[in-house]
């Protein structure tokens, strides 16, 4: 193979490992909004699309005269770390409101291919009086408009809707302002991950809150691999050929979705996987066609990227005040194995206060050392670095990764 043959080869495999790391981290990728990226994953879609369809059992979407590629990433497993998130300052997360929100906005916009902001309100509010088990919407509430806007803001991220003139912002502050939407009912579609769509289950609602366990997992639940793919013995409802493929798929989703892998927290099946002499073949080839570094140690796995293209959100970071205070108080948290007290993390909380007047200062009221705590614990329970234990927080092994050696503020730096 000649030189300029070798160099096309390369290229192609950085190619491809860069765009599945990239998918990974934006599983909805617009031309519009990153034409660059787009362009990549068009390319490159096909060894693309059998990575993940090998390694992760997800399918991969791409309509290049649509413009958007979509990564339809299915998990075993419930996960609120990742929620949706309302496009303001505070990124605060979608609240039950909203999610009910977005998926009667998401069915009304359904109907047509262009919609205006107040019919789609109007429409809304006629399906909640409609039913008895939502809360009616009422567009006059200013709390209502700030949820709705939310909601539209959101389906305008992704592309599945397209402001033709006016503004979806105004709303918020005026019920009768005007906005003009073109509707990608394709791409709207696309939105819903799950294998089995809501409308197939026909349940009483005054049976969902009892149920809801049990429906969200048949939700979830791929037939491809049997009846009880993770039980025991394939007798139990799945072949031989079918616990494999769903080994492979847990195992993997995992590593790429997951900060870390810890052993003790896999099956006894997934265990033996990964530490098989095939599943260790499987480990480093994954990790090597996506860009990946290996790391492996004695309580767990974990997929690092270089580049940091595969994730959504970084650690260590200093774009938010609670990551900042999470990095902080790890060194209190990794210094005794038995765990750190709530008191001790807040007195540690007050101190920085202290130490530090010009900084978090979102967090001077009453409870605001307490309310540092939580966010920043929240940070590293998200990251795999501590978990709680009774009533004590507890590091974990990743976490030793990050042991703080020194802190200065501003003013000792100038």
């Amino acid at each position: 193979m000649s030189n300029l043959a070798n160099q096309l080869v390369i290229a192609e495999q950085e190619e491809v490992a860069r765009g599945v790391r990239l998918l990974l981290a934006t599983p909805l990728i617009s031309e519009t909004a990153a034409p660059d990226v787009f362009d990549l994953v068009r390319r490159r879609r096909e060894p693309i699309a059998k990575w993940f369809d090998y390694y992760c059992g997800w399918s991969l979407v791409v309509e290049p005269r649509l413009g958007y590629a979509r990564l339809v990433k299915v998990r075993s497993q419930t996960d609120p770390s990742r929620p949706a998130r309302r496009s303001r300052s505070g990124k605060a997360p979608f609240d039950r409101r909203r999610y009910t929100l977005l998926c009667l906005v998401a069915a009304e916009l359904l109907a047509a291919p262009v919609t205006t902001i107040g019919l789609l309100a109007d429409k809304v509010m006629q399906a909640t009086a409609a039913d008895p088990l939502i809360d009616p919407f009422d567009p006059s509430v200013r709390a209502e408009r700030m949820a709705y806007v939310d909601v539209l803001r959101m389906l305008e991220s992704f592309g599945a809707i397209e402001v033709i003139d006016g503004s979806t912002e105004d709303f918020e502050g005026n019920e009768t302002a005007k906005a003009l939407y073109r509707v990608d009912s394709t791409l709207l579609t696309r939105l819903l991950a799950a294998p089995n769509g809501p409308s197939q289950f026909s349940v009483p609602g005054e049976e969902i809150p009892l149920r809801f366990d049990e429906l969200l997992a048949a939700l979830r639940r791929e037939r491809r691999y049997g009846e009880a793919p993770d039980a025991a013995h394939s007798a139990d409802g799945s072949s031989d050929v079918q616990r494999t493929l769903w080994l492979r798929h847990s195992v993997f989703r995992r590593l790429v979705d997951d900060p870390v892998v810890y052993r003790e927290d896999l099956t006894a099946a997934e265990l033996a996987y990964i530490s098989s002499l095939s599943g260790r073949q499987l480990l480093k080839r994954a990790a090597e066609q996506g860009g990946f570094l290996l790391e492996e140690r004695a309580e767990g796995v974990l997929f690092v990227d270089p580049d940091g293209y595969a994730t959504d959100s970084l650690f260590p970071d200093d774009s938010s005040t609670a990551k900042v205070a999470a990095l902080l108080l790890l060194d209190l948290i990794t210094a005794t194995a038995k765990g750190v007290a709530p008191e001790q993390l807040n007195a540690e909380a007050e101190r920085l206060l202290r130490e530090f007047p010009r900084w978090a200062k979102g967090y001077r009221g009453d409870d605001g050392k307490e309310q540092l705590v939580a966010d920043a614990v929240s940070v590293l329970a998200d990251f795999g670095l501590v978990r709680s234990s009774g009533e004590v927080v507890v590091a974990l092994p990743a976490a030793s990764r990050y042991v703080l050696t020194g802190a200065r503020s501003s003013e000792e730096s100038a």
